[in-house]
Parts: C-alpha cells; structure tokens; sequence
C-alpha cells in the first residue's frame, strides 16, 4: 500500500471541468418553447377506434403555428410523425396497434451504420430534422410482447419489432414527466439530437427481447435526470452508429436497473465520447422487478466498450450505488470497426481518463470487475477510488489469466468469460492497461473466497492505495 501516493493531476482537472459543464446545461437547457394552441383528434373528427389519422391530422395542424397536441383518455394508434415545434401531451393513455402493418418503415434522410447493419427503421412516435418537440403527461403502452411482435434476440436488426420512440438529427427535445411502457424493441432511440433534456421518466421494458431503457446516439447537450428505468436489456447505453460524437452529457438522481448493462458505452462506437458526468445513481439488476423475460441481475452495472474505433475520455461516474450486478465495472477494448459497407475500417479507439468514484453496493457478483484492454492499445489512465461494495463468493472452478485468450470476435458483455468461470480475481482482473490507480478500492466477498483479490498481467501499470 503507498497512502503518500496522490491521485493523477488530471483527476482534478476533470472534475472541476464536468461540474462546469453541468451547472451550463442545467441553466442553458429549458426545455420545450411554450407554443400557445391546442388542438385534439376529437377536433379532427375523431368519434372512435383506431386513433391514426386523427392524432397524425392534430400534429399536422399544429405544426403550422405551433402548440400542444392534447391526448385526453385512452387512443390506440400506430405510427406517429411529430413535428416541429408540437408537444404531444397524453393526459391519459396512447396506447400502440399491435398490427405491423400500422408501423410503415421511416428511413432516416442520411444513411449511417445503424441502417447498414440493424434495420431499425419502426418507430410508434417518429421525429426527423425537427426543433422544439416534448412528449409529457401519463402513458404510452407500446404493447410489446413476444405474443404481438415476435422475434430473436439480436444483435443485428430487429425487423417486425417497432421502437416506441425513433428521433433523428433534431435539435431542442424534451421528453418529461411520462411512463413509457413495454416497446417491441428499444424504448428511444435519440440519434444525432442536440439539446436533449429527459426527465422524470418511467421506463418499465421488460416485455421483449432487446429492450433497452435509454439509446442516446451521437447526442450533444443532454441532460437526464430523475428517471427510472427498468429494462430487460441495457438500461442507458451511448452508442456511435449515427458517426457522430456524444459530448457534454450529464446524468443525476436516475434509478438505472437492467438485465443486462446498466450504465453502457458501446458496442457501436464509430463516433466518440466525451465529457459525460454520471451522478447521484442508483444502478444494478430488476429484482425489484422480475416480471421480464430474462434473469433478475445485472451483466454490469457499468461498461465501457471500444470496439468501432472513436475515442472515449474526460468520463467521471461518481456517488453510485451497485446492487446485483454480476460485474460491478467491465471495459473492453477491440477491434470490431463495424462500418458502413464500402467504408474503410478504422483502427482500434481509445478508452482514457475514467473516474469511477465514490461507489457503494450490495449482493452483486460473484463473475467480479474486470478489464481488458487490447495488445496494440492499452486502457489508459483510469482511477477507481473510494469504492466499497459487497458481492457473492464464486463457486466455479478457479481460473487463471493464463486460461484466456484475447478473445477477439467475442460479442464483449461481461458474460464473455463465463463459458470459461468467472473472473481470475474476485475484486479485479485487468490486462493491457496503463496508468490504473486503485484508492480505498474494497471487495468484500460474503464468504471464503477463494480467489486472490487481484489478477493484472505484466502489461498493466497499477497504483495501489
């Protein structure tokens, strides 16, 4: 142990750069532009049944000067083209068409990776190349079971199994105080949007395969803040597929629980991540929750995956608690470079300058945290500090550094390895890293634990405190 050791100058730096950047977008990003006027579907002509062409008539007409489209009690529709300058208010229940053929296909205007490879082109609510849009009020039912809209777990396309909400290079979104309910697939997909404020949200998605909470795509200026989410895939993932970059996000005061990676970079990560201010959360596993389709835990509660070139830096996940997580914190370097066809491949990217810190839990593992970096690119200046958290005693045979490959062309969730055992160490394994710094780092295994609390290979460079 070295306590007369400091943490790196870039620490510092760091946070007193993201806690600027947070106090910016919490003054600068109001929000949805009060519009004056309200128009219904029932002032379209709406008297009963399917709900389509009234509500898509009501956001017509408001578009023209702006304002409110007001949903009161329950309709049933397909799919929905939100426009500038609309809020769409559902003061009651909106509530998806289980025909497919009420869900036409919206290909976005710019072709990008994520039409190259997962034709996720459904949508219930559809927004492209708007400003000034919000959806708020009571509930939207996607309706999303594998009964309405069957399909395989993918990690390609997902046709037949519409998003409940698609938004495409808009500027100026707010979705608030809403409970989104069991999509086909993804519940929203924000790709390329500037200006994002997302809060007060309910996300129950555990009806499907493939139901993430939150995708936030190559977005710029983004708030969330006071949501809740559980999902039977990712909870909140960052991805590059729309080639652009993610930068300047904050996240606070979110209840993020998933059956598969709370708190996700990747996998497509063509674009690059920076500045993003994770705070104020509570992350894991559904048990709270159980009604979904898959397990009760957590793959991760927080992961970082590099494998489409881009660049990841200036990350700081801070004062979060982790509970039920079979790998509290997993990173993964590769080289994927998932492209578009005929687009040359990029090199590997880069993952540099993490501060996890602050970091409680309870009943998470046994698999543990691990990090794997890459042979031609190491993981770079990361520091774990004042984390104490609480995880089960593993029961598999035990493994060794030396019983893994590189593992390249593995699908890279943190249950990569467990075709093998779970992690060699219980409180962390790491290879290909540099600049690690571990401070008051704890692991209390609730039992005889077998394995040694650390395994790093001779191509890490760690800091112990």
């Amino acid at each position: 142990m070295k306590n007369n050791i400091i943490l790196p100058a870039w620490c510092d730096e760091l946070r007193k750069r993201l806690d600027a950047m947070a106090a910016e977008l919490t003054e600068t990003l109001g929000g949805w532009q009060e519009r004056e006027g309200t128009v219904t579907p029932e002032d379209m002509g709406y008297t009963g049944g399917k709900a389509t062409e009234y509500i898509q008539a009501a956001i017509d007409r408001t578009a023209e000067k702006g304002g409110t489209v007001l949903l009161r009690g329950e309709y049933v529709t397909g799919s929905l083209v939100l426009k500038s300058n609309v809020r769409l208010k559902v003061d009651g229940k909106l509530i998806a068409s289980t025909d497919l053929a009420d869900f036409p296909e919206h290909k976005a205007k710019r072709f990008t990776v994520q039409d190259a490879h997962m034709g996720m082109n459904q949508a219930l609510i559809f927004a492209e190349g708007c400003e000034n849009i919000c959806i708020c009020g009571g509930e939207i039912d996607g309706r999303g079971t594998q009964d309405n809209f069957p399909g395989d777990e993918t990690v390609h396309g997902t046709p037949g199994r519409p998003f409940l909400i698609r938004m495409v290079d808009c500027t100026g979104v707010h979705i608030h105080d809403i409970t989104l309910r069991d999509a086909a697939c993804w519940m929203q997909n924000y790709f390329n949007c500037e200006q994002l404020l997302m809060e007060s949200i309910t996300v129950r998605n555990q009806a499907n395969y493939n139901n993430d909470g939150i995708d936030i795509d190559g977005c710029r200026g983004v708030i969330v803040r006071n949501c809740d989410v559980m999902s039977g895939d990712d909870a909140l993932c960052f991805k590059g597929a729309s080639e652009k970059n993610t930068e300047r996000v904050l996240v606070e005061n979110c209840r993020l629980y998933s059956s598969c990676n709370a708190i996700k970079v990747g996998t497509d990560t063509q674009g690059s991540f920076r500045d993003v201010l994770i705070r104020h959360c509570h992350i894991g596993g559904v048990a709270e929750d159980v009604r979904g389709i898959k397990h009760p835990c957590s793959d991760s509660g927080i992961s970082l995956e590099m494998l489409d070139g881009g660049i990841l830096e200036n990350f700081r996940i801070t004062d979060v608690d982790i509970t039920r997580a079979w790998s509290p914190i997993f990173m993964r370097m590769e080289d994927r470079g998932r492209v578009k066809p005929d687009d040359p491949k990029p090199g590997i990217g880069i993952l540099r300058r993490v501060l996890i810190e602050n970091v409680s839990g309870r009943d998470n593992g046994p698999r543990g945290s691990y990090m794997l970096g890459a042979p031609e690119r190491s993981i770079e200046d990361v520091v774990i500090s004042n984390v104490e958290i609480s995880q089960l005693v593993s029961e598999k045979p035990i493994t060794t550094d030396a019983d893994f490959d590189e593992m390249r062309g593995i699908y890279p969730d943190a249950h990569m390895i467990d075709d093998k055992g779970d992690a060699p160490a219980y409180a962390l394994w790491a290879r290909h890293v540099k600049g690690l710094y571990l401070k008051d780092y704890r692991v209390i295994p609730a039992g005889t634990e077998k394995r040694s609390e650390f395994a790093l290979d001779n191509d890490v460079e760690v800091t112990i405190m």
